[in-house]
């Protein structure tokens, strides 16, 4: 099957790796988004149910369904999303996973018998069911164009995912079959101090540079705090900056609990290597908020998903648009080279075996081996080149070598049956 690195059309399907930090509602995210898709496909169902039933009527009384008022715009129905598990360790999911690792890989067994604690566990665990992947994505390819979302729910532990070997192996295979996003969810809540909502973002940051994918920041629990001022923060740099002056010179939590106190003035606040250091971060994270995609959304109530699926279209055109060339011209210097590291040690092994034609190896290997004292050939070897049947009982003769060199004559009498000289 023709890949879309190969230049194959991308499918129906776009492919989201949905990331996040242990609390931050990552699975309870994407079982709010499976139940939103279900119900907005079960909807979709029934108006194109009413839609035939209509068409139907307006047939029969003779009149084209397409002048019916209530014919609806024609779109692509929404469809309920392909989900994929690969937490081991999780013990309770809000939705139905087609692809499950717990039905593969057993996770307390795998701790007992490597003897292994709970990261290392769900590390082996992700291990193994990733030997088996190849297997996974081809049952994934075949619902590619029956589906619009293949979700990818990951470990809560972020770095287990994101800076393993798996983990890699995992993402890039999903990226070659079909468009992918990164869904990187933020537990809202927690993110209040300037400081903290930093280190988040630098972390975002740092995984959207290791995965190379579109990038969204899903900012989850909007029902709990308003993602405004992270909006803020992100599109303002000067606001920023006097939240992080803010948050240095009182408690941070002081900031969220009152964030209409009086902020203290540019360059009050006390000079030190962090309060350097993190305003050298902040400008970093500006060119890093330039590009970015980021909603709100609740999972407890649904707010905010139409938005999400809306960014993931984007992210999707962003794909196909910018990453995949890049990928399918990455792949063709890729093949590029293996061809030609295989033509290359094409011919070093021609060059080797001194692939000629017969006579003249042969006569090659005769001048080579020929002797001032051996100017003519004497008339037992006038018929060599000839293969003798080994079975017959014709007497086989011994042929020497001129000049008496043994390491030629290992070579010229090979003890195998045939009498052919070895090509030097």
């Amino acid at each position: 099957m023709t890949t879309m690195a190969d230049g194959g059309s991308p499918p129906r399907a776009t492919a989201v790796i949905v990331i996040g930090m242990a609390g931050s509602g990552k699975s309870t995210f994407v079982a709010r988004l499976a139940a939103h898709l279900a119900r907005k496909a079960a909807a979709d169902a029934r108006a194109a149910s009413s839609a035939d039933a209509l068409a139907h009527e307006g047939a029969a009384a003779d009149s084209p369904a397409a002048d019916s008022p209530a014919a609806p715009a024609a779109r692509t129905p929404a469809t309920r999303p392909y989900l994929i598990n690969i937490d081991p360790a999780v013990a309770g999911l809000g939705y139905s996973p087609n692809v499950d690792i717990r039905d593969t890989v057993d996770y307390a067994r795998v701790m007992q018998e490597y003897n292994l604690g709970p990261n290392g566990g769900i590390l082996t665990a992700l291990n193994l069911f990733t030997t088996k992947f190849d297997q996974v994505l081809q049952i994934v390819e075949k619902r590619a164009n029956d589906t619009d979302l293949v979700v990818l729910d990951t470990p809560g532990q972020i770095e287990i995912f994101t800076w393993s070997a798996s983990g890699s192996i995992i993402t890039d295979a999903l990226a070659s079959a079909m468009p992918t996003v990164v869904a990187y969810v933020v537990d809202t809540p927690r993110t209040t101090a300037p400081a903290t909502f930093m280190s988040n973002m630098l972390y975002a940051c740092s995984i959207m540079y290791k995965t190379k994918m579109p990038f969204i920041i899903v900012f989850n629990k909007t029902d709990v705090q308003d993602p405004k001022f992270a909006f803020d923060w992100m599109h303002d740099f000067e606001a920023f900056q006097r939240a992080l002056m803010a948050g240095n010179a009182r408690d941070p939590s002081a900031l969220a609990a009152n964030p209409d106190a009086p902020l203290p003035a540019r360059g009050t606040e006390e000079p030190s290597y962090l309060n350097s250091l993190m305003n050298s971060m902040s400008l970093v994270l500006d060119e890093f908020y330039k590009n970015l995609r980021a909603v709100g959304v609740s999972s407890a109530t649904g707010d905010g998903m139409d938005a999400f699926l809306g960014a993931v279209h984007e992210a999707r055109s962003e794909y196909l648009s910018d990453y995949l060339p890049e990928m399918q011209r990455v792949q063709r210097e890729r093949k590029a080279r293996l061809d030609d590291s295989k033509q290359s040690q094409m011919q070093t092994l021609l060059h080797d075996m001194a692939v000629r034609e017969p006579r003249s190896g042969l006569s090659k290997v005769r001048k080579a081996m020929r002797t001032d004292d051996d100017e003519d050939i004497e008339p037992q070897y006038a018929g060599d080149g000839e293969i003798i049947d080994p079975d017959s009982d014709e007497e086989k003769p011994e042929y020497g070598v001129p000049g008496g060199d043994e390491r030629l004559a290992k070579r010229w009498n090979q003890h195998d049956g045939t009498y052919w000289p070895t090509p030097p």
